[in-house]
């Protein structure tokens, strides 16, 4: 690539990459991103990928992370066009005797249906439900970091290095809270028993309650238009259809931000990295993948429980004990009988979906990792457990398993959605142990993925702090 007179160069257009980019260019920065693909957005796209008329996400679909970051809230993202969708019902969890729990928007109104159990979800929620915004804060950093709120944050940890498992347990008594919490930690992709399982079900039922479960209408590619928005806003620029194959093929730049996974700098880099460096890399450990099948239907899922009609995302698996299976499953390398399957329905508030009357349905389950095997039988046999005659509503189906999202998107390796396992070791090594794990060891290099902290979500923070590091190391600001 010929010479562009830029200051800093970011490959990869996913939500880090152009998080960076905007810090960059708002500190007064020239910025270029270069997106291998022919549209920006990482796993934040949309596209028909069914029938005409069916607007697909077919990566992230349901986006507490976006509408509760700290850095996309400063950026006024709906003056460019992003309008955020509620749900009447965040999320939803059908149980096998027709007797479901929700996830609401207020903790009184999920704790009221929760029968013996209100009591103690009132308390493992409320204490920190009202100070989301300074534990987004804290949570949203590399690990460690200097707390600004260490009291609360301490409160926090006490909770969230809990195996799930042994959290449901020591705090509820009933199905119900059960295996709602149950359901809600599962999105760690770590098996239930796993110390710090327990953090990403605070986490996420904290963030229902303080900014919801939302969608952007018009499917995720209203994110990255938004983005992309504010990007050229601040003067930087964006270049499609730019594959990048090595570094060494880069227009020459005082900084360059890389939202790739460590496998592909590895690759981009060559034989430039230290070996050291390179053989921590390549010790990076993935989490587990996903089987994703997309839906074209011909009229609402007909769903046993009604809550699950007014949900935007429903967990649909049964109770605590067949989540915990499913997931322990997966840790093992096996294929689950009764998968964990997460549903989104966006067509039920967002007309712009789907053609009237007809509808889109979004279906995911953890596998493991690179796994081919085909799970449509087994995600379409736990909806028709509590969705009866799903299938005969199905007009067309899009699959994609480990491998075909790994083409569509090279940073869903093995159909890794989460940029590398959410361990306790994996959370701190992000993606090796380093007080500055965004810098690498060549000059001016520096890696923004969901590969680094805080870790996998389209919430930016990862380009956002990749970013201020390269701002207060390259161009002497602080960013």
């Amino acid at each position: 690539m010929a010479s562009t007179g830029h200051d800093a160069i970011v490959v990869g257009s996913g939500p880090n990459g152009l998080a960076g980019a905007i810090i960059l260019a708002r500190a007064g920065l020239r910025v270029l991103v270069l997106e291998a693909m022919d549209t920006p957005g990482g796993a934040a796209r949309s596209a028909e990928l069914t029938l005409p008329g069916f607007i697909h996400d077919p990566g992230s679909a349901i986006h507490p992370m976006a509408a509760g970051s700290p850095f996309f809230r400063s950026l006024g993202l709906e003056q460019h066009g992003l309008e955020w969708v509620h749900p009447e019902i965040p999320l939803a969890h059908p149980l096998p005797d027709g007797k479901g729990v929700s996830l609401m928007g207020s903790v009184n109104a999920t704790a009221e249906a929760l029968g013996g159990d209100a009591g103690a979800y009132r308390r493992l929620m409320e204490p920190m439900v009202g100070r989301w915004e300074d534990l987004a804060g804290e949570i949203l950093q590399p690990v460690p970091h200097y707390p600004a709120h260490p009291i609360l944050l301490g409160r926090f940890g006490v909770r969230a290095l809990w195996p799930a498992e042994m959290m449901m347990r020591h705090w509820f008594r009933e199905e119900g809270a059960r295996a709602l919490f149950a359901g809600l930690a599962a999105h760690s992709f770590l098996p239930l028993s796993a110390p710090g399982s327990a953090a990403i079900g605070v986490v996420l039922g904290m963030m229902g309650h303080a900014v919801g479960w939302p969608f952007p209408r018009g499917g995720a590619q209203a994110i990255t238009t938004a983005l992309v928005g504010a990007l050229r806003q601040a003067g930087g620029e964006i270049e499609c259809n730019a594959r990048v194959r090595s570094l060494a093929d880069l227009p020459a730049a005082r900084a360059v931000l890389l939202d790739v996974s460590p496998a592909q700098f590895i690759r981009l880099a060559g034989d430039r990295l230290p070996g050291g460096y390179r053989r921590a890399l390549e010790r990076f450990r993935h989490a587990p993948g996903v089987f994703k099948i997309d839906y074209a239907l011909d009229g609402a899922a007909p769903w046993l429980d009604e809550r699950c009609g007014r949900a935007g995302t429903v967990h649909v698996c049964g109770t605590a004990e067949e989540v915990i299976e499913s997931e322990r499953a997966v840790a093992q390398g096996r294929i689950p009988d009764r998968p964990f399957v997460l549903a989104a329905q966006q067509s039920l508030f967002d007309g712009t979906r789907a053609p009237a009357g007809k509808h889109t349905f979004w279906a995911y389950c953890h596998i493991p990792f690179g796994s081919i095997f085909d799970m449509t039988s087994r995600i379409e046999d736990q909806i028709e457990r509590f969705a009866p005659g799903f299938r005969e509503r199905v007009l067309a189906r899009h699959v994609m398993g480990p491998g075909r999202l790994e083409e569509w998107n090279p940073n869903l390796a093995g159909g890794d959605i989460s940029g590398g396992a959410m361990t306790l070791r994996g959370l701190v090594a992000r993606p090796v142990l380093s007080g500055t794990p965004y810098r690498t060891p060549l000059p001016g290099v520096y890696l923004c993925s969901a590969s680094t902290p805080p870790g996998g979500g389209v919430h930016g923070m990862c380009g956002f702090h990749a970013a201020r590091v390269a701002v207060g190391e390259i161009f002497g600001g602080g960013g």
